[in-house]
């Protein structure tokens, strides 16, 4: 998937001299797909970016390494909007919708110090534009229960390729 790690990188570049200054060094970042194995392939290059920009605020970065959190914030922010553009631009609104949701619900959930974000990635990646997540994700928002969110994503995606995003995903966290 090496396309997509280009594409987010010299896209960062081009859009600021201060994203470029951000990059890793080509041999210390970590090309490792999460939670775009989970959903369909057109998905891959605006889902991997919207997690990058996660990763930025909440974790350790594949592809960057801002100098201080006032840039992080920055950076990851820009990566949302930026993912969230790449979906728009294939014509799925309930895609973007889910996505919003996403970034809107962990951002809640950090703030809250509470579980339950990997199901959330998992079962939306998984789910993506299908409009299947209202209730899960209600669940999860309203009683902390992650449990519908995991399960749906089993079932769409498989326990073998969930298992494999979560454990990625557990490693990329601060």
């Amino acid at each position: 998937m090496p396309d997509v790690w280009e594409a987010i990188a010299l896209e960062a570049a081009g859009e600021s001299r201060l994203w470029a200054d951000c990059l890793l060094p080509g041999a210390e970042r970590r090309l490792c797909a999460i939670f775009s194995p989970l959903a369909e392939s057109r998905f891959a290059l605006g889902l991997e970016t919207i997690y990058e920009g996660y990763l930025v605020h909440y974790g350790v970065p594949r592809l960057f390494a801002p100098p201080d959190l006032d840039t992080a914030l920055l950076l990851g922010d820009y990566l949302y909007a930026h993912g969230l553009v790449r979906i728009s631009a294939l014509g799925e609104v309930v895609a973007v919708a889910d996505l919003s949701e996403l970034i809107s619900l962990c951002s809640q959930l950090r703030a809250e110090d509470a579980d339950g974000d990997a199901a959330l990635w998992a079962a939306t990646a998984a789910l993506l534009g299908t409009g299947a997540l209202d209730e899960p994700r209600a669940a999860l928002r309203l009683r902390g229960d992650s449990a519908a969110l995991e399960a749906a994503a089993r079932e769409a995606a498989g326990d073998a390729a969930v298992e494999r995003a979560l454990a990625a995903h557990d490693a990329r966290l601060r």
